[in-house]
């Protein structure tokens, strides 16, 4: 319990770092230096220095958003098998709960931006509360797929030890399918390029970014801070299937965990160094391709269990 719970905490310092790799790849595809690693730690530093403004239209919603949202996404962290080790809390259908808690963050993000009376945010908040929509019946599919393999509701079933290992052994195609569909989810759920540009504030494009535009000082930190444990949190996820190797040796598997969450960060780099922006119209069937390979991943299991 002691080791699991050393590396949620390690795992909650070391998210900013990892958020910066994307900057990273994307100013070397752009042929530029590019900030450097620890930007966000001074940015949270900064921000958590600094003091909140409030329009006299918000209410306590406004205030409680960036609490709940950041609240939500460190519980849970907590069910996550960080390197493939138990996470500090696991029970039968800790899945379902996982998937309630990301979209009780939502939620109260959604809520905040409403709060602020702003039509400009009003938008933003409905575009966040539609396009996930698709990314959760993917990740339903996903995790269907995972139940028919391994017959459990526990997400330690399925990433912890040499289990993705076995999961590949049992299902190797409908896995490719799946860890495709989960990377799509990964770039929608945390506003990343094709779908959404955390980098513009351009009204016709942004998503995440124009929900958070009234929000500032340590409010606007926690939002930050939500956010990279978010990322880090789909991407261990994808990291894990990606690197199923159980070595046995505790900080060996740490440094290949590691080496494979870099590999997931990278990729998002690349991905937004190479391809551009999707129209608006666009993305829901972008993200019904997410759906898709899911749903044939899981009906590939079934065709194969019998």
């Amino acid at each position: 319990m002691i080791e699991s719970i050393l590396l949620w905490i390690l795992v909650i310092l070391v998210s900013p770092f990892y958020a910066a790799v994307i900057g990273k790849v994307k100013a070397f595809f752009g042929g530029k230096k590019g900030p450097p690693l620890f930007i966000h730690y001074y940015t949270l530093i900064k921000l958590f220095q600094k003091g909140s403004v409030y329009s006299v239209s918000t209410t306590f919603v406004f205030r409680m958003g960036p609490m709940v949202s950041l609240s939500a996404i460190l519980t849970a962290l907590l069910f996550m098998p960080i390197a493939g080790r138990m996470p500090v809390l696991s029970f039968n259908g800790d899945v379902i709960f996982i998937l309630y808690l990301l979209g009780l963050g939502r939620f109260f993000t959604i809520a905040a931006a409403m709060d602020t009376a702003s039509p400009f945010e009003g938008m933003g908040a409905a575009r966040e509360a539609f396009f996930p929509i698709f990314c959760e019946a993917a990740m339903f599919m996903i995790l269907l797929l995972f139940v028919q393999l391994t017959g459990e509701l526990r997400l330690a079933a399925y990433l912890t030890d040499s289990q993705p290992a076995g999961l590949w052994y049992a299902a190797g195609a409908p896995m490719l399918f799946a860890v495709v569909s989960l990377f799509i989810i990964l770039l929608a759920e945390n506003s990343r390029v094709p779908v959404d540009d955390p980098a513009t504030h351009l009204e016709l494009t942004m998503i995440h970014e124009v929900m958070v535009l009234d929000h500032s000082g340590p409010d606007l930190g926690l939002i930050e801070l939500g956010a990279f444990i978010k990322l880090f949190f789909f991407s261990a996820f994808a990291a894990r299937l990606i690197c199923p190797v159980d070595t046995g040796n505790l900080l060996l598997n740490i440094g290949l965990f590691a080496l494979a969450l870099l590999g997931v960060y990278g990729t998002t780099g690349i991905v937004e160094s190479i391809m551009a922006r999707y129209r608006m119209d666009f993305v829901p069937r972008f993200l019904l391709v997410s759906f898709s390979l899911a749903f044939f991943a899981f009906v590939i299991t079934l065709e194969l269990a019998k």
